[in-house]
Protein backbone atom coordinates (compact mmCIF):
# COMPACT_ATOMS: atom_id res chain seq x y z
CA UNK A 1 0.00 0.00 0.00
CA UNK A 2 1.46 3.40 -0.74
CA UNK A 3 2.17 5.62 2.09
CA UNK A 4 0.54 8.90 0.39
CA UNK A 5 -2.47 9.14 -2.46
CA UNK A 6 -0.22 8.26 -5.18
CA UNK A 7 2.67 5.36 -5.15
CA UNK A 8 6.13 6.71 -5.74
CA UNK A 9 5.95 6.30 -9.51
CA UNK A 10 3.19 8.56 -9.92
CA UNK A 11 4.92 11.06 -7.30
CA UNK A 12 8.12 11.04 -9.88
CA UNK A 13 6.46 11.93 -13.07
CA UNK A 14 4.83 14.33 -10.39
CA UNK A 15 8.49 16.24 -9.19
CA UNK A 16 9.33 16.11 -12.97
CA UNK A 17 6.43 18.16 -13.55
CA UNK A 18 7.43 20.11 -10.11
CA UNK A 19 10.89 21.13 -11.08
CA UNK A 20 9.80 21.83 -14.57
CA UNK A 21 12.51 19.49 -15.90
CA UNK A 22 13.14 20.20 -19.49
CA UNK A 23 14.65 17.39 -22.57
CA UNK A 24 18.26 17.22 -22.07
CA UNK A 25 18.45 18.61 -18.44
CA UNK A 26 20.20 17.12 -16.05
CA UNK A 27 18.39 15.91 -12.75
CA UNK A 28 20.91 14.73 -9.61
CA UNK A 29 19.85 11.84 -7.19
CA UNK A 30 20.24 14.66 -4.39
CA UNK A 31 17.58 16.84 -6.08
CA UNK A 32 15.13 13.97 -6.22
CA UNK A 33 16.15 13.16 -2.41
CA UNK A 34 15.33 16.59 -1.58
CA UNK A 35 12.67 17.66 -3.23
CA UNK A 36 10.74 14.23 -2.04
CA UNK A 37 12.15 15.28 1.69
CA UNK A 38 10.50 18.70 1.67
CA UNK A 39 7.45 17.32 -0.09
CA UNK A 40 6.81 13.57 1.33
CA UNK A 41 9.26 12.88 4.05
CA UNK A 42 7.56 9.46 4.97
CA UNK A 43 8.91 8.48 1.70
CA UNK A 44 12.65 6.61 2.41
CA UNK A 45 15.71 7.19 0.84
CA UNK A 46 16.37 3.50 -0.05
CA UNK A 47 12.90 3.61 -1.81
CA UNK A 48 13.63 6.99 -3.52
CA UNK A 49 16.54 5.19 -5.14
CA UNK A 50 14.91 2.08 -6.30
CA UNK A 51 12.11 4.20 -8.02
CA UNK A 52 14.99 6.18 -9.63
CA UNK A 53 16.40 2.62 -11.27
CA UNK A 54 12.65 1.52 -12.07
CA UNK A 55 12.13 4.54 -14.04
CA UNK A 56 15.29 4.13 -15.97
CA UNK A 57 14.81 2.97 -19.15
CA UNK A 58 18.63 1.63 -19.48
CA UNK A 59 19.46 0.72 -15.64
CA UNK A 60 19.84 -3.02 -15.87
CA UNK A 61 18.32 -3.76 -12.34
CA UNK A 62 14.89 -1.94 -13.39
CA UNK A 63 13.90 -5.65 -13.70
CA UNK A 64 14.09 -6.31 -10.00
CA UNK A 65 11.59 -3.55 -9.36
CA UNK A 66 8.60 -4.38 -10.87
CA UNK A 67 9.21 -1.77 -13.88
CA UNK A 68 6.00 -1.59 -16.26
CA UNK A 69 6.56 -0.10 -20.10
CA UNK A 70 5.53 2.97 -20.99
CA UNK A 71 4.26 3.65 -17.48
CA UNK A 72 7.80 3.97 -16.18
CA UNK A 73 10.26 4.68 -19.03
CA UNK A 74 10.60 8.26 -17.54
CA UNK A 75 14.31 8.85 -16.89
CA UNK A 76 17.84 7.90 -18.70
CA UNK A 77 20.34 7.02 -16.80
CA UNK A 78 23.96 9.18 -16.95
CA UNK A 79 25.98 7.85 -14.18
CA UNK A 80 25.54 6.10 -10.64
CA UNK A 81 23.70 9.53 -9.53
CA UNK A 82 22.49 11.61 -12.52
CA UNK A 83 19.38 11.43 -14.95
CA UNK A 84 17.70 13.08 -17.76
CA UNK A 85 14.31 12.78 -19.14
CA UNK A 86 14.36 9.58 -21.48
CA UNK A 87 14.03 10.55 -25.13
CA UNK A 88 12.50 7.65 -27.66
CA UNK A 89 13.94 9.25 -30.72
CA UNK A 90 17.29 9.42 -29.53
CA UNK A 91 17.98 6.95 -26.68
CA UNK A 92 18.30 3.01 -27.21
CA UNK A 93 15.00 1.08 -26.60
CA UNK A 94 14.29 0.58 -22.97
CA UNK A 95 15.42 -2.66 -21.06
CA UNK A 96 12.40 -4.80 -20.32
CA UNK A 97 13.63 -9.17 -20.97
CA UNK A 98 16.34 -10.84 -18.92
CA UNK A 99 18.34 -11.64 -22.06
CA UNK A 100 18.63 -7.49 -22.72
CA UNK A 101 20.55 -7.27 -19.11
CA UNK A 102 22.22 -10.61 -18.27
CA UNK A 103 25.17 -8.54 -19.78
CA UNK A 104 24.52 -5.51 -18.44
CA UNK A 105 24.36 -6.81 -14.93
CA UNK A 106 27.01 -8.38 -14.61
CA UNK A 107 29.45 -6.36 -12.59
CA UNK A 108 33.29 -5.76 -12.65
CA UNK A 109 34.74 -7.49 -9.59
CA UNK A 110 36.11 -5.35 -6.78
CA UNK A 111 39.55 -4.48 -6.23
CA UNK A 112 41.68 -7.98 -5.00
CA UNK A 113 38.63 -9.77 -5.39
CA UNK A 114 39.37 -13.75 -6.11
CA UNK A 115 38.30 -14.99 -10.20
CA UNK A 116 35.73 -16.78 -10.02
CA UNK A 117 34.62 -19.27 -12.69
CA UNK A 118 33.15 -17.91 -15.80
CA UNK A 119 29.43 -19.39 -15.06
CA UNK A 120 29.48 -17.64 -11.58
CA UNK A 121 27.40 -14.65 -12.18
CA UNK A 122 24.86 -17.38 -13.47
CA UNK A 123 24.81 -19.30 -10.53
CA UNK A 124 24.76 -16.00 -7.94
CA UNK A 125 21.60 -15.28 -9.40
CA UNK A 126 19.95 -18.18 -9.37
CA UNK A 127 20.87 -18.77 -5.62
CA UNK A 128 19.97 -15.36 -5.08
CA UNK A 129 16.28 -15.92 -6.92
CA UNK A 130 16.07 -19.41 -4.59
CA UNK A 131 16.84 -17.66 -1.86
CA UNK A 132 14.54 -15.07 -2.44
CA UNK A 133 11.51 -17.09 -2.45
CA UNK A 134 12.63 -19.03 0.69
CA UNK A 135 14.42 -17.17 3.35
CA UNK A 136 13.10 -19.44 5.54
CA UNK A 137 15.70 -21.52 4.95
CA UNK A 138 18.22 -19.19 6.89
CA UNK A 139 15.95 -18.50 10.34
CA UNK A 140 11.88 -19.21 10.57
CA UNK A 141 9.57 -15.66 9.70
CA UNK A 142 12.33 -14.64 7.84
CA UNK A 143 11.00 -12.42 4.70
CA UNK A 144 11.87 -10.75 1.67
CA UNK A 145 11.43 -6.75 2.14
CA UNK A 146 9.02 -4.93 0.07
CA UNK A 147 7.61 -1.40 -0.16
CA UNK A 148 5.02 0.12 -2.72
CA UNK A 149 6.25 -2.17 -5.72
CA UNK A 150 10.19 -2.35 -4.69
CA UNK A 151 11.59 -5.18 -3.08
CA UNK A 152 14.66 -6.43 -1.47
CA UNK A 153 16.17 -8.16 -4.01
CA UNK A 154 19.03 -6.13 -5.66
CA UNK A 155 18.35 -3.30 -3.18
CA UNK A 156 20.29 0.34 -3.62
CA UNK A 157 22.40 1.24 -1.19
CA UNK A 158 24.85 4.72 -2.24
CA UNK A 159 25.88 3.37 -5.50
CA UNK A 160 25.68 -0.59 -4.60
CA UNK A 161 23.20 -2.95 -4.15
CA UNK A 162 22.21 -5.63 -1.86
CA UNK A 163 21.71 -8.95 -2.64
CA UNK A 164 18.95 -9.53 -0.58
CA UNK A 165 17.14 -6.94 1.87
CA UNK A 166 15.12 -8.93 4.17
CA UNK A 167 12.97 -8.30 7.36
CA UNK A 168 13.02 -10.54 10.42
CA UNK A 169 9.86 -11.76 12.64
CA UNK A 170 10.33 -8.88 14.36
CA UNK A 171 10.69 -6.26 11.98
CA UNK A 172 14.45 -5.98 12.12
CA UNK A 173 16.51 -5.65 8.91
CA UNK A 174 18.55 -8.51 7.42
CA UNK A 175 20.91 -7.50 4.95
CA UNK A 176 21.92 -11.08 3.20
CA UNK A 177 25.43 -11.10 0.96
CA UNK A 178 25.86 -13.99 -1.73
CA UNK A 179 29.23 -15.37 -2.88
CA UNK A 180 29.04 -18.14 -5.23
CA UNK A 181 32.67 -19.38 -4.20
CA UNK A 182 34.57 -18.72 -1.20
CA UNK A 183 33.82 -16.46 1.36
CA UNK A 184 36.65 -14.28 2.33
CA UNK A 185 36.97 -11.70 4.91
CA UNK A 186 36.66 -8.56 2.47
CA UNK A 187 32.80 -9.18 2.45
CA UNK A 188 32.71 -8.29 6.00
CA UNK A 189 34.16 -4.80 5.08
CA UNK A 190 30.96 -4.36 2.22
CA UNK A 191 28.50 -5.78 4.23
CA UNK A 192 28.94 -3.71 7.11
CA UNK A 193 29.06 -0.73 4.51
CA UNK A 194 25.47 -1.93 3.49
CA UNK A 195 24.36 -2.49 6.78
CA UNK A 196 25.55 1.16 7.98
CA UNK A 197 23.42 2.90 5.51
CA UNK A 198 20.57 0.73 5.82
CA UNK A 199 20.62 1.89 9.82
CA UNK A 200 21.27 5.93 8.71
CA UNK A 201 18.97 5.68 5.85
CA UNK A 202 16.43 3.18 5.79
CA UNK A 203 15.52 1.88 9.40
CA UNK A 204 13.58 3.40 11.85
CA UNK A 205 14.63 4.02 15.21
CA UNK A 206 14.90 1.21 17.34
CA UNK A 207 15.27 -1.50 14.44
CA UNK A 208 17.86 -3.64 14.69
CA UNK A 209 20.22 -4.49 11.27
CA UNK A 210 21.73 -7.84 11.10
CA UNK A 211 24.17 -9.15 8.71
CA UNK A 212 23.96 -12.60 6.43
CA UNK A 213 26.79 -13.97 4.54
CA UNK A 214 26.03 -17.07 2.59
CA UNK A 215 28.97 -18.15 0.48
CA UNK A 216 29.69 -21.89 -1.00
CA UNK A 217 33.01 -22.42 1.56
CA UNK A 218 33.50 -20.08 4.08
CA UNK A 219 37.04 -19.21 4.75
CA UNK A 220 39.36 -19.42 8.02
CA UNK A 221 40.10 -15.66 7.63
CA UNK A 222 36.12 -14.59 7.13
CA UNK A 223 35.15 -16.95 10.37
CA UNK A 224 37.81 -15.52 12.11
CA UNK A 225 37.01 -11.60 11.29
CA UNK A 226 33.10 -12.07 11.50
CA UNK A 227 33.87 -13.68 15.51
CA UNK A 228 34.44 -10.34 16.69
CA UNK A 229 30.69 -8.81 15.08
CA UNK A 230 27.79 -10.36 17.12
CA UNK A 231 25.46 -9.19 14.06
CA UNK A 232 26.49 -10.82 11.69
CA UNK A 233 25.91 -14.98 10.57
CA UNK A 234 27.53 -17.18 8.37
CA UNK A 235 26.25 -19.81 6.20
CA UNK A 236 27.47 -22.28 3.71
CA UNK A 237 25.50 -23.61 0.91
CA UNK A 238 24.97 -26.68 -0.37
CA UNK A 239 23.21 -27.93 -3.69
CA UNK A 240 21.89 -31.25 -4.36
CA UNK A 241 20.33 -32.75 -8.02
CA UNK A 242 17.92 -36.02 -8.42
CA UNK A 243 17.26 -37.90 -11.14
CA UNK A 244 13.55 -39.38 -12.09
CA UNK A 245 13.51 -42.44 -14.36
CA UNK A 246 11.20 -41.76 -17.26
CA UNK A 247 10.06 -45.03 -19.33
CA UNK A 248 9.69 -43.66 -23.35
CA UNK A 249 6.33 -43.77 -24.61
CA UNK A 250 4.74 -44.19 -21.15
Amino acid sequence: MPIYEKPVWQLMHDMVKDLNLQPGETLSKAQVVAWFRRKYPLIKQGTISAHLIRLSTNAPTRLHYNAKPRQDDLFYQLDGSRFRLYDSERDPAPLWTKEQTTTALEEPAEENEENEEPTAFAYERDLQNFLARNLGLIEPGLHLYEEDDITGIEFPVGGRFIDILALDRHNNYVVVELKVSRGYDRVVGQLLRYMAWIETHQAEPGQRVRGVIIAREISEDLRLACSRIADVQLFEYALSVSLKPIVAGS
